[in-house]
Formats: structure tokens, sequence, C-alpha cells
């Protein structure tokens, strides 16, 4: 055999080697024991309840009410125009 023959199965030796030396891949050595004090019945009752105390509603997304007002639609669009006619307001791009 050729030197390159045997560092070849040197080389595939080796990584196998390192294959062989890995540990269980169960995970059982890191698995928690925990002991519940609740039925399983008392949990599925609690989850039962979850809709219907919880919104469904993102938070930070409600929107404010409309503001109740008493003056008429047609009444504040004449001010609006009187206002704009005497020079109160600013129309289009001028300024005041």
């Amino acid at each position: 055999m050729s030197s390159k023959h045997l560092l070849a199965i040197a080389a595939v030796a080796a990584a196998f080697s390192g294959l062989a030396r890995a540990d269980e891949a169960d995970g059982s050595q890191y698995a928690i024991q925990i002991e519940g004090s609740r039925t399983r019945a008392e949990v599925m009752a609690e989850a039962a309840r979850v809709p219907t105390t919880r919104s469904t509603e993102p938070a930070g997304s409600r929107v404010a009410e409309p503001v109740k007002s008493t003056l008429e639609t047609a009444t504040v669009r004449a001010e609006a125009v009187q206002a704009l006619r005497l020079g109160k307001i600013s129309s289009g791009e001028i300024g005041l």
C-alpha cells in the first residue's frame, strides 16, 4: 500500500471514531419531572373558559369612538364657507 492509501484510511477511521463517541441523542438526562397538583379535568375546564375571558382584539388597536356633537353638518359647512370668505382661514397652499 502506498502512503496515500494509508493516509486516506487513517482519515476515514478518524472521522468514524468521532461519530462513535457521540452521546445519546434522546436527551433523557435533561428531562425534568413535573408533578402537577391539578387534574386533567381542571385543566380542560380552565382552557374552555379562556375564550370567554380574553379579547381577540390585539393590544393597542382600539379606535376612539366618534365624538358626539349637537351641531348640524350644514351649519358647520356654512360657518366654514363664511370664515373662508372673510379671510379667517386660508385656502389651498396660501398660508396666513
